[in-house]
């Protein structure tokens, strides 16, 4: 009778399976639905061949020779664990508060032209502490000498508070191989870093044809890697995982399923972070707006991350989005360097979400150095600073303005009777020449988001054959402010002096000359226009000499030798100028020093 009872239950299972088209497995948690035939491409897709390799893979039989009938994968991730060290770790959620993960040391250096040394990393690091970074992404150490010896060189070189926001870069296991012997998994260990980011494939297509694993295995990896790292009891303090999903956004699209699934068993094995990573740099705000909210709605205990690349100029936009949706960590670089087109730049996002939304960072109150933090970081990888950038560039505050002496009259006589807001959208009507640089002596947020001093950066007025009067009036009175100028100059007297300076740029201008990179030209000119001005220089005589010790070009061509010394042989100049300089004298006065260049 027990046999009978058992074959009929047998049966009824069978047939429950074929309908529904489940493999059922004892103690499983959840199930995820993988890639189905039923789902349709263009041929011209590079996905179009994925349904046979998935169903081949997972030895899927088709009920029929045109489609497949749904298929779920599940996972028993309650399989012989010893118990975890789970971080109790307040989940955070944007934009009203965010976490700033800087990347610039691991990712950023896959960028083109960018190298840094281990000295360079750890002088960085101190300075990205020192900003108030939350984490700083300092190396993958499983992957080259240099990473591994910048872990192990941390430990007795940086302070403590730069080392408890080191964070150490890896990946899940590799296929067909336990944690355990996996190397970079052990490397992970033997730096000793608090936090670990490990990258995890999201999207099934990459799951089985590049790292041609089944999407069980891809499961298992992810869940036992993590579940590892946080076994570990080699350190004092317990250790953080955020998990990496590559290609999150990409793999949501094509199968938002399984890309789910893998969510999942990182947050079932105790991740602290889930990071979407639109690793293509190809989703759009509002893609990464709509997947985000869903995201934050769905893992309510972990806190969502964001990771764009800029290959569409989006990554900032992208990150904001994604912030402004729920995501607590924003992950990029500082000024944006990285692989193809760079990673989100982090001296964008920073003082937009402190400045303009409002939100609450760790780095907060460290605003006015940003400025000068990108600079170090581009002087120490040997890169030019863009001039260009938002917020932390020479130009991000700079105006030029673009009018004649008539139309800067007429601002001065509106602008006396005249409200502000009404001046401010006469002239964007009318476009009245000289509105700019007018605009902006009256009131400087006329033509500013904010005011530069906040990140560091200061306003700068350009002089050019576009300029007005007013951008000259604005560098006398900037000269008289540095004591540059010994006497203080009238309105009347600055205004002819600044037409005839004004009119002198112009001239050069037309023949060639230019003076928007030349501010200190620009400053000589307005002191020449002094009383006290006196050259700080004359020239004396000078000298060229051009000399060649091998005379024969036939022979210097073909030798190849160098001299003692180490220099090669071959043509020498050499330049002689005999000047004769201005002495200083300085001599007290009713309010305080002076200084005087007396004649030559």
């Amino acid at each position: 009778m027990i046999y009978l009872v058992l074959l009929s239950f047998s049966c009824w299972l069978c047939l429950f399976q074929t309908i529904r088209g489940f493999r059922v497995y004892p103690r499983s948690i959840f199930f995820t639905r993988a890639f189905s035939a039923k789902d349709s491409f263009p041929s011209s897709s590079p996905f179009n061949h994925i349904t046979k390799k998935i169903s081949a893979t997972n030895q899927i039989k088709p009920t029929d020779t045109h489609a497949f009938d749904d298929f779920f994968i599940e996972r028993d991730f309650q399989t012989n664990s010893r118990p975890q060290q789970k971080v109790q770790t307040k989940r955070i959620v944007g934009p009203s508060q965010v976490i700033i993960y800087c990347t610039t040391l691991r990712d950023g250096t896959q960028g083109e032209s960018v190298s840094v040394s281990c000295d360079d990393k750890l002088k960085i690091s101190t300075r990205l502490s020192s900003f108030g970074v939350d984490y700083i992404e300092a190396g993958w150490p499983g992957s080259n000498p240099k990473d591994a010896e910048f872990f192990l060189r941390a430990q007795t070189e940086l302070s403590e508070d730069v080392k408890q926001k080191l964070v150490a870069f890896g990946s899940t296991r590799r296929k067909s191989i336990s944690t355990q012997d996996d190397t970079q998994i052990q490397a992970l260990l033997e730096s000793q870093a608090l936090t670990i980011c490990m990258v995890a494939k999201a999207h099934i297509w990459h799951v089985t044809d590049i790292l041609r694993a089944t999407p069980q295995e891809n499961l298992d990896m992810i869940f036992e890697s993590i579940s590892y790292l946080l076994q570990d009891t080699t350190t004092n303090s317990k250790r953080k995982v955020f998990v990496d999903l590559e290609h999150f956004f990409d793999g949501y699209k094509f199968d938002s399923t399984y890309t789910t699934a893998c969510c999942k068993a990182a947050v079932a094995a105790g991740a602290t972070g889930l990071v979407l990573c639109d690793t293509n740099g190809g989703t759009m705000p509002w893609e990464v707006a709509d997947i985000t909210r869903a995201m934050v709605h769905q893992f309510t205990n972990v806190t969502i991350g964001i990771h764009a690349h800029n290959d569409c100029g989006m990554a900032v936009a992208n990150s904001m989005m994604a912030a402004h949706h729920g995501a607590g960590l924003i992950q990029g670089t500082i000024n944006g360097v990285g692989e193809r087109t760079g990673n989100a730049n982090l001296c964008s996002i920073i003082p937009s979400l402190a400045l303009h939304v409002h939100s609450q960072m760790s780095c907060k109150g460290n605003l006015k150095d940003l400025t000068n933090l990108s600079r170090f970081v581009d002087e120490t990888m040997n890169r030019q600073p863009d001039p260009s950038a938002p917020y932390v560039g020479a130009s991000a505050f700079a105006h030029k303005g673009k009018s004649p002496l008539r139309s800067e009259m007429c601002v001065n006589m509106i602008s006396k009777w005249m409200d502000l807001s009404l001046f401010l959208y006469l002239i964007m009507l009318l476009d009245i020449g000289g509105l700019h640089v007018a605009a902006m002596e009256r009131s400087p947020m006329s033509y500013q988001h904010i005011d530069p001093s906040l990140v560091g950066n200061e306003k700068r007025i350009l002089i050019s054959e576009l300029s007005g009067r007013q951008n000259i009036i604005g560098k006398i009175k900037g000269l008289l402010n540095d004591k540059l100028m010994v006497e203080p100059v009238s309105e009347e007297v600055a205004s002819e002096r600044a037409m005839a300076i004004l009119n002198r740029v112009k001239q050069l201008e037309n023949i060639g000359y230019t003076f928007e990179g030349a501010e200190a030209s620009v400053d000589i000119m307005i002191l020449h226009s002094t009383k006290e001005y006196c050259r700080p220089f004359r020239v004396i005589d000078y000298s060229v000499h051009v000399f060649d010790s091998d005379l024969d070009p036939a022979y210097r061509s073909l030798d190849q030798s160098v001299s003692k010394s180490g220099k090669k042989y071959g043509p020498t100049a050499r330049a002689t100028v005999q000047l004769r300089t201005a002495s200083v004298v300085r001599h007290r006065r009713e309010h305080g020093f002076q200084r005087r260049l007396c004649n030559l």
